[in-house]
């Protein structure tokens, strides 16, 4: 039986905390406002409860809660997070919302309304709500900081969700929304949605390193005392204000580091950053920061390759800091970040802090600011469909910078791993597209040259000189890549016209009709996939328009049809790697599913797997921990499928074993009797690489499920002289 009365004492205390949060910065209507819409979302979801039973009202209550506690967003803000679901759910319209409330906030929940309709087969829904939502970022910021706040209590309250969809949310997560909150700047935000994306996709590797956080707290706590304790001592001295935080890095940030640099939880020494915050006015913040960083390698010796100077360079999502990394006295390395509250605040809330000092004098537009005119520019130049334009989107929106300068000493920010031809883009179109080669620091490099910071570029152009496909492999920035796109598409289009005009004449030649059936014989004659590619490929010279004769309209059906069955192959290495239709169990209803391992993260038994409805191949089975299946079930959450293993022991399933050791003699020898002999595992690969008493070797082996697994992986570790095992994907 349902408590309403208790119920509703929870929605009213939820209310009055977002009311106390808010209260600093209420002008004189705000308060009337904020009940209103909590009124109105009140009365709208009245009837609709979440999947964990609680009435559905205190999911807009926690947004609002999120989006001013934790982004520092004001009253239109809260109101919007009120109503950001009403038109969605219920019978009120964007008309309504504006009528009550105003065009900003209607305007920001239209932007937060997913798009409705039928998609083709080939889009995807996501893409489009995702391009729909960055469309009103060239109106209103907020729309994104609050659909972040929306996805960061839909995935702290993942666990009344069914498995299929817990997968689906946490990768969309990973995939868009853990980067953009990067982008703008929520470290918090960016860390705890990763960390959560671990939780639901690989609970085992989350549960074990968030126990190790846990037990090494007090010796963490007592570790960073010791350490800041003279410089807390020397800073009073010098007369500072000041802060010392301690953190653990986020359980996410800290597998990224074992699995990048292969080495185990104990073997990392930055598990935490220490962080300084100085209270000083604006003007005197760079000198401050330095003089820290001076008072700190007095005492500590600082690794030169690790000093990051993002004060007087900061990032593009206007993240200010000073970061060095030193060496304290247990021979333990540190992480130092050294920075004043504002640099603080923006690091912690920013976006929306920016607006807070965006008036202050010395700050000018900051290079946020500049980032979202690019995602304007990306947006109003991309012709592609959404998927491709998700593509580009996340590979310019979630990189690191390079600062590169023209001839005369303009500042340019580009994305890591730009090159030479970016630039020229960056510049001007029309210098892109002319571009012939570049100087780089004043000596010439090809268009191809990655840039880094600090390099000054000047740009070399012809008139002769056109884009051609090569170009796409070497440009980076999603200006660059659209521009040149546009013009191969234009090209294309032009030199299609030429050579479909050379096949017609051609045809009258041999007197042949062009009817669509003659058209067909010829691009399975050829082998190509569209008329458009056959004017193409004829205009170009690829294919002799000599060779269109008699025999080219020969190709029987037979011919045809082999030609066009391509997938015959897959089904055979399907039978010889030997997964049968009663080892797992898929969606609801198991009975005539067709089914494929993924090649990219090759599952076995006992692995955590969901199931993709592919166009034509039915059904492919990944680990959930894949990184193809993250985009899978980002962009396609509504052909993802359940899927669970049965019992079945007798097959074998190929997997790789990385191990890595101190070398010895009769080690190899001492390893190949535990994988054969003890449990009756078959090895297909082997191969050992040692360097300077160090060896690394990667083994692949057939075993049944998982349990084996671990087993062989548990009696490899015991083997005398091995440092470390596990698995990894091929």
């Amino acid at each position: 039986m349902i408590d309403l009365e208790a119920e509703r004492k929870e929605i009213l205390r939820h209310y009055r905390r977002l009311l106390r949060y808010a209260k600093p910065f209420l002008k004189d209507n705000d308060a009337k406002i904020i009940k209103k819409a909590f009124n109105t979302s009140l009365e709208a979801h009245k009837d609709m409860r979440r999947k964990s039973g609680e009435p559905y009202i205190l999911h807009p209550l926690a947004v609002a809660q999120i989006a001013v506690e934790e982004i520092g967003l004001g009253t239109t803000s809260i109101v919007s997070a009120l109503l950001h679901d009403v038109v969605e759910d219920t019978e009120l319209e964007t008309a309504d919302i504006e009528r009550e409330f105003g065009p900003s906030v209607a305007r920001i929940i239209e932007g937060l309304t997913k798009i409705s309709g039928v998609f083709d087969y080939g889009t995807s829904q996501q893409a489009e709500n995702f391009r729909k939502m960055l469309l009103t970022l060239s109106d209103d910021v907020r729309v994104i900081l609050i659909k972040l706040a929306d996805r960061l209590h839909n995935m702290r309250t993942l666990d009344s969700m069914p498995r299929h969809k817990q997968l689906k949310i946490a990768s969309e997560t990973m995939y868009l929304y853990a980067p953009l909150a990067h982008r703008l700047g929520l470290y918090a935000i960016k860390s705890e949605l990763e960390d959560l994306y671990l939780k639901y996709t690989d609970t085992d590797t989350y549960r074990d390193i968030s126990y190790r956080i846990r037990q090494t707290r007090s010796a963490r706590n007592k570790f960073i005392k010791d350490f800041t304790h003279p410089i807390e001592e020397e800073l009073r001295k010098h007369g500072f204000k000041f802060a010392v935080k301690g953190r653990p890095k986020s359980i996410y940030s800290i597998l990224k580091k074992i699995k990048k640099q292969n080495i185990t939880f104990d073997e990392i020494y930055d598990l935490f950053a220490i962080r300084i915050i100085l209270d000083v006015p604006l003007e005197k913040e760079k000198a401050a920061c330095w003089q820290v960083y001076s008072i700190i390698t007095d005492f500590y010796q600082p690794n030169p390759d690790r000093l990051r100077d993002w004060v007087n360079t900061p990032k593009s999502n206007g993240y200010e800091s000073l970061h060095t990394t030193v060496m304290s006295r247990t021979g333990q390395w540190v992480e130092v970040q050294i920075r004043t509250k504002r640099m603080d605040e923006i690091a912690e809330r920013g976006y929306a802090a920016h607006w807070k000092y965006k008036h202050e004098a010395s700050v000018s537009e900051s290079t946020l600011e500049l980032w979202i005119n690019k995602v304007r520019d990306m947006l109003e130049n991309n012709t592609g469909n959404a998927l491709e334009f998700m593509d580009e989107f996340r590979k310019n929106l979630f990189v690191e910078e390079v600062f590169v300068f023209t001839p005369k000493g303009e500042l340019i920010i580009l994305p890591d791993k730009a090159t030479a031809l970016d630039f020229a883009f960056e510049i001007h179109t029309q210098i892109g597209l002319t571009c012939l080669g570049a100087k780089v620091n004043q000596k010439l490099v090809p268009l191809s040259h990655k840039l880094n910071n600090g390099d000054q570029v000047e740009i070399l152009t012809s008139q002769k000189q056109k884009p051609n496909e090569e170009w796409l492999q070497y440009a980076f920035t999603s200006k660059a890549r659209s521009k040149i796109k546009d013009w191969l598409r234009e090209e294309r289009k032009n030199r299609s016209e030429e050579g479909k005009l050379i096949l017609e004449k051609r045809l009258a030649q041999l007197e042949v009709p062009e009817t669509q059936a003659n058209i067909n014989k010829l691009l399975i004659y050829f082998n190509v996939a569209s008329p458009q590619d056959l004017h193409f490929k004829i205009a170009t010279g690829n294919i002799d328009v000599k060779n269109v004769d008699e025999e080219a309209f020969a190709v029987t059906s037979d011919k045809a049809a082999s030609m066009l069955d391509l997938r015959t192959f897959d089904k055979e290495v399907q039978k010889i790697r030997g997964v049968n239709s009663d080892m797992l169990v898929i969606g609801e209803n198991t009975s005539n599913m067709k089914y494929k391992m993924a090649k990219c993260c090759n599952p076995i038994p006992g692995d955590d797997v969901f199931g993709f409805q592919t166009e034509d191949e039915g059904i492919e089975i990944h680990r959930t921990s894949c990184k193809r299946g993250i985009e899978l079930m980002s962009n396609y959450g509504n052909r993802i499928i359940k899927a669970k293993w049965t019992d079945q022991k007798e097959l074998v399933f190929l997997a790789g074993i990385r191990i890595k050791g101190t070398d010895r003699v009769g080690l190899v020898n001492d390893l190949t009797k535990v994988i054969s002999n003890s449990l009756k595992v078959n090895m297909r690969s082997i191969t050992i690489d040692s360097n300077d008493g160090i060896f690394e070797g990667n083994i692949m082996v057939f075993v049944n499920d998982t349990d084996h697994l671990d087993k062989l992986i548990q009696r490899m570790s015991k083997v005398n002289g091995i440092l470390t095992v596990e698995r990894f994907d091929k």
